[in-house]
């Protein structure tokens, strides 16, 4: 990467708002011809990650990702047990059809009503005793019942469903055909395996799933206590693929005691990924001390007060273009942690030097973030996100300390406890964010003349812009009322 001044702009401190990709020749074709597979380890079609954050990623979360080619972490704060049936659920996946919802005829209007918004695909299959499907139930089923209506009264009888093995274009069509929005696949002896919807059967001819030995990929963040060794061992025998190990301040003595340890246990199995640093002393420490992969950011996250409350921090793109250029000296790799709002950002970050961007609040109001969706009093769809500094996470991490031990610990929080996260028509699934930040992407590389990441690092073009440079490239076309 190279700036468009660099006797000036080498010398600035930049956010991502404060800087553009300067456009450049393509030689492709086509926005498809470009490649985003991530250049760090093997695993996946695209760099989104989803942060290891306690309202963000849960065991729909990480399965969704992976199946649309990304990467999910687990948080630090999961129970070991916890992680390893989710782990056993994401490998047990299909790698190319949702997980359906089912119900017994038996079951009540009660009952579809609270799992039907546990996946984005908005389907309850009825199934007999050998999970054969006898009919569907969607939202709109359910309107003006009672609520021990049972399942056999509310369901449509008459479906359309696939075998496995359908094509994507067949099974679009056909659900196009018969305007629906989702239908069930079925085994060879016709029992449930799982859901399509019309708009994934579109995706997945973008999206590849990542794969580890034919199962979904799935990444689990560890902390850096005296323990970090003995759960990179548990997570290893679960079959992990990633290990993130994680606290606000990298560049410190316990996380490089932890990552020595868990560097032992893991002896080059699965990558490590280790931060959070803003840093080129900070990037070297840590990959000296064992991580092949550098988180980097402080204090750029929606739920972030880290800067408010400390002064401590640097601005986005300069901290990933500054340990970016450390690690690659080092024959290593960086991911980009928060402050991603828009499908530039991921691009931005990438050309800074990124292998992988993770996401975090952006990923909070879809149907697969942990959580129940919740209603406000206007009737709007919502889920509650918070930070993991916060004092409800610190709160939840500290449980096992007495109540005096847990108040003094309370005191020292550097994120918002609650907020209300809304799912946006059109943007409630993982499906449909990955597929708007990825298009974005592709074509960020073809603008700025590149088929891959790593040709992206070489001959990204940055400018330096004033925040009205920024305001009129965003949509500001005035609003009939």
């Amino acid at each position: 990467m190279k700036f468009l001044h660099p006797e000036h702009d080498e010398h600035l401190e930049l956010s991502t708002d404060d800087v553009f990709l300067n456009p450049a020749y393509f030689d492709g074709a086509s926005r498809l011809e470009t490649d985003l597979t991530p250049p760090d380890f093997a695993g996946g079609s695209h760099p989104i990650v989803a942060a290891n954050m306690n309202a963000v990623t849960g065991k729909r979360m990480a399965e969704t990702m992976a199946r649309f080619g990304g990467l999910g972490v687990l948080p630090q704060d999961m129970e070991l047990d916890t992680v390893e049936r989710i782990v056993k659920h994401i490998h047990a996946a299909d790698a190319r059809y949702d997980t359906p919802l089912a119900v017994s005829p038996r079951a009540t209007l009660r009952d579809v009503q609270g799992i039907i918004r546990k996946r984005s695909h908005d389907l309850v299959v009825v199934v007999d005793d050998d999970r054969r499907p006898l009919g569907i139930v969607t939202a709109a089923d359910l309107r003006d019942r009672d609520q021990y209506t049972l399942a056999s009264a509310l369901m449509t009888p008459r479906l359309v469903s696939f075998s496995i093995g359908i094509s994507n274009r067949e099974a679009f069509l056909a659900m196009e055909e018969a305007r629906v929005k989702a239908a069930p696949v079925l085994d060879e002896a016709g029992r449930l395996a799982g859901v399509i919807t019309r708009n994934d059967a579109v995706r997945l001819e973008i999206l590849r799933p990542s794969l580890a030995n034919g199962r979904l990929m799935v990444a689990a963040a560890i902390g850096i206590s005296s323990q970090a060794a003995a759960a990179a061992g548990s997570l290893l025998e679960m079959g992990i693929s990633a290990i993130v190990l994680d606290t606000a301040h990298g560049h410190q003595r316990r996380m490089l005691e932890a990552l020595a340890a868990v560097k032992q246990v893991v002896r080059g199995r699965v990558p490590i990924i280790a931060g959070n640093v803003c840093t080129a002393a900070g990037t070297r420490a840590l990959i000296e001390a064992g991580a092949d992969i550098v988180k980097v950011n402080i204090g750029p996250g929606a739920m972030c007060t880290t800067r408010m409350q400390t002064g401590t921090g640097r601005p986005t793109f300069t901290s990933v273009l500054t340990c970016a250029r450390e690690a690659h000296a080092l024959g290593k790799h960086v991911w980009a942690d928060g402050g991603v709002r828009h499908p530039r950002d991921v691009a931005l970050y990438l050309a800074a030097g990124a292998a992988r961007v993770m996401i975090g609040t952006a990923l909070a109001g879809t149907y697969e973030s942990p959580g129940d969706v919740k209603e406000d009093r206007d009737g709007l769809l919502y889920k509650e996100n918070y930070g993991m500094a916060s004092g409800r996470a610190v709160s939840d991490r500290n449980a096992d300390h007495d109540a005096f031990e847990r108040a003094k610990r309370g005191f020292f929080r550097e994120g918002i406890s609650t907020s209300r996260i809304y799912i946006r028509e059109g943007q409630e699934s993982v499906g449909a964010i990955l597929i708007d930040m990825i298009t974005g992407v592709q074509s960020a590389l073809t603008y700025a003349g590149a088929h891959t990441i790593s040709e992206l690092h070489e001959s990204a073009e940055i400018g330096v812009q004033t925040a009205a440079g920024y305001g009129e490239g965003t949509p500001h076309g005035k609003i009939r009322l």
